[in-house]
């Protein structure tokens, strides 16, 4: 018999549990995974900037220019190439966009203008880079896409990059965690879980190297190239007791009904009856342009996707659908068309959750954003 892996908590499971246990608990069951093609994006960015930080120069003369641009859209157009196949290979997934390649390259920029800016060689542009100046950059990188866990195992993370920040005489001064973002910048200050993913990052590696010099956490945001710094007193405690309170178990965690669980993204809502009650009593069940919903589907005609479907609402707290006698138009198309086809292959024909579809209309469409899965709750017993 395998020996069972030990409970360990990152700073994804520690913010899903914060939002809502049942959302974490869900996390862990070993459910269809969603792929998303901002994910994709940003993990490809990610990676393309982890190459060009333990790039060989060992090659060019110190004074080479024009070299950077090529090679980094280099590393970008196979890091891309991967992620696609990754993501064509998941089935719940919307549609793979190739328009979104020059987002990526903007992205990948912005991350290069960030790391030229922390050595003190703001406004120099890609063209301009030579190799002693990217020499100069890679003697401060520390780590890349370093593991973070702490001595008994508990918290865990993945670091970007930890970078030496240096004195007018080159000596160490501090250590600067810095996790790049490819989502959206703070309007003003960092959301409370990217400040808490960030502080713990620090946490963790202060406490596995007690005699390192002071550290700061910092939020690299592609979107505008700005720094955000997290600062304030340590998290480990908090995190512990998040990491006993999310021990495995068979009987799922209670959940927090509410608008940042139930109302807005959460990848387990096929699975959990509760969003679907919460938005039956607090009247926002199908009221947003783009709705979650559980209906029964009469008729498909599989060749353009048009058919007929009738709303359902919950019967009671345990997710049971029971049908209202509202009937509507609905339309499947893209992937949407194809995620039905592939559940009906499957010889369902109980309830089905449909995620997103834009419900504005007379007839309802389901597009290549939308889920389209049986529905299945897991009751609190």
């Amino acid at each position: 018999m395998a020996e069972q892996r030990s409970h360990t908590l990152s700073p994804s499971a520690w913010n899903r549990y914060e939002t809502c246990p049942r959302m974490y608990w869900l996390s862990r069951q070993r459910l269809p995974r969603k792929a998303g093609m901002a994910a994709s994006l940003g993990t490809a960015v990610h990676a393309s900037v982890e190459d060009i930080l333990q790039v060989d120069l060992s090659n060019k003369n110190d004074s080479d220019t024009h070299w950077l641009p090529e090679l980094a859209e280099d590393f970008l157009k196979t890091r891309w190439a991967e992620e696609k196949e990754l993501f064509m290979a998941t089935p719940r997934r919307p549609m793979w966009k190739e328009k979104e390649w020059d987002k990526a390259k903007r992205m990948q920029r912005s991350a290069i203008r960030m790391l030229l800016a922390f050595i003190g060689a703001e406004g120099t542009t890609p063209l301009q880079v030579t190799v002693a100046m990217w020499k100069a950059l890679l003697s401060r990188v520390i780590a890349v896409e370093g593991e973070l866990r702490t001595s008994d195992n508990r918290l865990m993370g993945r670091l970007d990059m930890l970078l030496a920040d240096v004195d007018s005489d080159g000596k160490i001064k501090s250590w600067v965690v810095a996790d790049l973002k490819t989502g959206r910048a703070p309007e003003d200050d960092l959301k409370p879980e990217v400040q808490r993913q960030l502080l713990l990052y620090r946490d963790i590696l202060l406490s596995n190297n007690p005699n390192a010099p002071p550290v700061r956490a910092e939020g690299w945001y592609t979107a505008n190239a700005t720094t955000y710094g997290a600062d304030g007193p340590s998290v480990l405690e908090d995190a512990l007791e998040a990491w006993a309170a999310t021990q495995p178990t068979e009987t799922p965690l209670p959940a927090t009904p509410g608008p940042d669980s139930c109302g807005g993204f959460c990848d387990w809502k096929a699975w959990c009856p509760h969003w679907w009650n919460w938005r039956l009593e607090s009247g926002t069940l199908g009221k947003s342009d783009f709705s979650d919903a559980v209906i029964l589907l009469h008729h498909i005609d599989g060749s353009n996707g048009s058919g007929v479907a009738e709303i359902c609402e919950p019967a009671n707290a345990e997710g049971r659908a029971m049908p209202t006698g509202i009937q509507i138009p609905i339309s499947f198309d893209g992937r949407g068309l194809e995620a039905l086809k592939e559940l009906l292959s499957t010889g369902h024909q109980g309830p089905i959750f449909i995620g997103g579809a834009m419900t504005t209309r007379n007839t309802w469409r389901v597009g290549h954003w939308c889920d389209v899965l049986a529905w299945s709750p897991i009751a609190d017993s």
